[in-house]
C-alpha cells in the first residue's frame, strides 16, 4: 500500500479560507491524502476534527506583530520538524508569510495560496508597494503558488511576484452537496413578511465587502419597491456604524442583522436577489453559493468578480461605490421576472465548474506533481 501524501495547511485567516478548507477536506481522498490542519483561535475547530486528520491550534495575530510573529515561527518550525509532512500548504498572506518562513531549509515542498494579494487592497501606495515586495522575496520559498482566480494571476504576472510556472490557477470549490441539503431558513423565523421582496447580502461587515453602499442602495429601491427586505448574512469590526446608518435612513423595521451564522445558505435560499458589492476581492466565494442557492446576483467589477460573472448573462454588474446603480440593478431584477429567471438558468449551467470535487482533483494533481 502506497503511503499517504501528508499535507499540513497552515491557517490564520478565517471566512473565506476556513470554508475554502471545510470543502478542500471533506472531498479530499482519505485514502492517498492525510490533512493536517494548523490554525488560528479563530477557527471553528472542533468541526476541522470532523474533517481533518488533525487539528492544531496555534494562537496567531491578524495584524503584523513582530514578537507574537516570532513566537508563531518558531512553533511553526517545531510543528513541521516533528510531522515531517511531504508539503506545507499556506493560505492567505499572513500564514504564508509565517509558514514559509519558519519553513526555511527544511525538507519538504510548499504551496502558497494568497487567497487574495494583499496589494489590491485599497490602502496607501506605500502599503502596497511593501506588500508587493514581500511577496516577490517569498515566492523563492515556495514551489507553487495557487491563484484562486484568472484575475489573480494577472496581478502576480502583472507585478512580476514569480516566474509564470509556478503560478496555476485553481477556482474554489464549494460543497454543492451540502447546499443542496441545507434546510432554508423560514421567513416567518426571520420575522420577515411573506411577501416580502427579500434583497441579500452576505460577507464580512467590513470596508472590503461595502456593507456602507448596501445601505445607501437599501434607501433607494425601498423608494422604489415599498415591500423590500433587507438581510445582512455577517458580522464585522464596521456594525456599530451600518447599523446607525440603517437607523438614521429609518429602515430599522426593514433590515434584520444575522451576526456570524454557520449556515449562509440557509439565509441565501430565502433571498429574492443576492449583493457581493466587494471595493476589491480575491474571488468570491459567496457568488457560486448564490448560484447553487438559485439566487440572482448584483455584484461590482472589480478584480476576480467578472471572472465569475458575465454582465447581463449570469449576473449583473455595476461599479464599486456606485450605490445608485446597485439599487438600478435590484428594482431591474424585481420588475424583469424573465432577465432574473434567465441568470439563474444560465448559473444552473455554470455549477460543476465550482465543485468541491473538481477544486480537489485540480490540488491533488499538484500534490503528486511535487511529491515526484
Amino acid at each position: 500500500m502506497n503511503k499517504r501524501i501528508r499535507v499540513l495547511h497552515v491557517a490564520e485567516a478565517a471566512g473565506g479560507v476556513e470554508r475554502y478548507l471545510q470543502t478542500l477536506f471533506k472531498y479530499s481522498d482519505k485514502e492517498q491524502v492525510e490533512n493536517i490542519l494548523v490554525c488560528s483561535q479563530n477557527y471553528n475547530y472542533k468541526k476541522f476534527k470532523e474533517l481533518a486528520d488533525r487539528v492544531i491550534v496555534l494562537k496567531m495575530a491578524h495584524q503584523i506583530n513582530p514578537s507574537s510573529d516570532i513566537k508563531v515561527e518558531k512553533a511553526l518550525r517545531k510543528i513541521i520538524k516533528e510531522i515531517k509532512p511531504d508539503i506545507v500548504y499556506a493560505h492567505s498572506s499572513k500564514a504564508g508569510a509565517l509558514a514559509r518562513i519558519a519553513d526555511l531549509g527544511l525538507k519538504n515542498k510548499v504551496i502558497y495560496n494568497p487567497h487574495g494579494w494583499a496589494f489590491n487592497m485599497q490602502q496607501s501606495a506605500k502599503k502596497k508597494e511593501m506588500y508587493k515586495w514581500v511577496e516577490k522575496i517569498l515566492a523563492h520559498f515556495c514551489d507553487k503558488i495557487v491563484c484562486i482566480s484568472d484575475a489573480e494571476k494577472e496581478s502576480a504576472l502583472r507585478e512580476k511576484i514569480c516566474k509564470p510556472s509556478k503560478l496555476q490557477v485553481i477556482y474554489n470549490g464549494i460543497d454543492l452537496e451540502e447546499i443542496k441539503n441545507t434546510v432554508p431558513k423560514t421567513r416567518k423565523e426571520l420575522n420577515i413578511p411573506e411577501d416580502a421582496f427579500v434583497v441579500g447580502m452576505v460577507g464580512r461587515l467590513s470596508k472590503q465587502k461595502a456593507p456602507d453602499v448596501f445601505v445607501k442602495a437599501a434607501k433607494l429601491i425601498k423608494q422604489k419597491i415599498p415591500n423590500a427586505y433587507f438581510l445582512m448574512v455577517g458580522d464585522g469590526e464596521l456594525r456599530d456604524q451600518i447599523e446607525a446608518m440603517i437607523h438614521n435612513f429609518d429602515l430599522d423595521s426593514s433590515f434584520f442583522i444575522t451576526g456570524w451564522v454557520d449556515n449562509p445558505t440557509s439565509y441565501m435560499k430565502i433571498m429574492n436577489v443576492g449583493c457581493l458589492l466587494s471595493r476589491w476581492e480575491g474571488f468570491g466565494l459567496v457568488l457560486p453559493e448564490y448560484m447553487a442557492c438559485g439566487v440572482p446576483i448584483v455584484a461590482t467589477n472589480v478584480d476576480a468578480i467578472p471572472n465569475v460573472i458575465k454582465n447581463g448573462e449570469n449576473g449583473i454588474l455595476t461599479e464599486k461605490d456606485q450605490f445608485i446603480k446597485v439599487a438600478k440593478a435590484v428594482t431591474l431584477l424585481e420588475q424583469d421576472k424573465t432577465l432574473a429567471k434567465k441568470i439563474v438558468n444560465n448559473n444552473d449551467k455554470r455549477m460543476f465548474q465550482y465543485s468541491g470535487q473538481r477544486m480537489n482533483q485540480q490540488i491533488k494533481l499538484i500534490y503528486n506533481e511535487l511529491k515526484k
